[in-house]
């Protein structure tokens, strides 16, 4: 009876440990204590993953933000289809698209192996190697609130409605931004992340062949990599320097060189209130910086 009495005890205290986390308020100490090495190991992997193939930086930079768009930042997007659940990792916006699971799923080993135990949330990691990853392409570093807990399920509905899409509008891009309770400037800031990576041919390919709002000598360079029909995965990259965190993004814009219909949305050049802030980000690379630190951590209220 007193074996059984301990036991009860001991789970009850575990229980309330987990309520107590779910609810607290995130800090970016939080492994400090209980696995100080966990934040230093994250680093050193990520850096290690984008010295090996840079555009992996880019990738896990987005896996991360496909993830807080879709029911917060909690790791869904990581989990695989089950016979009673379609998860987000076939859903439109992510299918052929999204990728780095093989890099989250060493850095999760490691840490399990350094932390001694599962220790270090998957949420926690996506949010803190997209950071590393910024850092690793020339960017600035900014704090991550730590202390998530992993999503236990996915919604393919979810993901195919709240990740922006590549041809929304400016209406439908502040649209959609406003329901995660994020502001115009948020938009333009957070949209500067596209100043890594690249784009596949199939996403772009209506731009280039039937929108008006493209440099002429753009488009015709990228109609000579994407055909009107087939090779749909061909890629080009999202700015001219899709390697290094820099502002070249919003100097693209302001030329008419967006890749994406929805970055280029940003710029109109009607003298509109994103038109000022591309503007005014093109030409203030160290309020970027700081800026986008900050939207990232109003990605994290979501």
């Amino acid at each position: 009876m007193a074996k059984s009495h301990k036991l009860i005890l001991s789970l009850l205290s575990q229980l309330l440990l987990i309520c107590h986390l779910s609810i607290a308020d995130l800090t970016p100490d939080f492994y400090d204590d209980i696995c100080p090495q966990a934040l230093p190991t994250i680093q050193t992997l990520v850096e290690a993953a984008v010295a090996d193939e840079p555009r992996m930086g880019a990738s896990l930079v987005r896996l991360h933000f496909h993830d807080c768009f879709v029911n917060g930042c909690d790791g869904s997007v990581l989990l695989d289809d089950t016979p009673t659940m379609t998860g987000e990792k076939t859903a439109k916006p992510n299918n052929n698209s999204i990728r780095g699971f093989d890099v989250i799923d060493s850095i999760k080993s490691n840490l399990n192996d350094v932390c001694q135990g599962n220790v270090v949330s998957c949420a926690d990691i996506l949010a803190v190697a997209a950071r590393d990853s910024i850092v690793a392409l020339g960017g600035s570093s900014y704090g991550v609130l730590l202390g998530r807990r992993d999503a236990t399920s996915a919604s393919l509905d979810a993901a195919n409605s709240n990740i922006p899409a590549p041809n929304f509008n400016l209406s439908q891009l502040l649209s959609n931004f406003d329901l995660h309770g994020l502001a115009m400037q948020d938009l333009v800031v957070l949209s500067g992340a596209h100043t890594l990576g690249f784009a596949r041919c199939t996403i772009f390919r209506n731009r280039i062949y039937n929108e008006s709002t493209i440099d002429p000598d753009y488009a015709a360079s990228l109609e000579s990599v994407c055909p009107i029909s087939g090779d749909d995965d061909v890629l080009a990259s999202l700015d001219d320097t899709p390697a290094s965190v820099d502002t070249d993004y919003y100097q693209g814009l302001i030329q008419s060189r967006g890749l994406l219909d929805s970055d280029q949305q940003l710029y109109q050049g009607d003298g509109s209130d994103t038109d000022s802030l591309v503007q005014y980000y093109s030409d203030n690379p160290s309020n970027f910086w700081s800026d986008f630190g900050a939207a990232t951590h109003q990605i994290w209220g979501i």
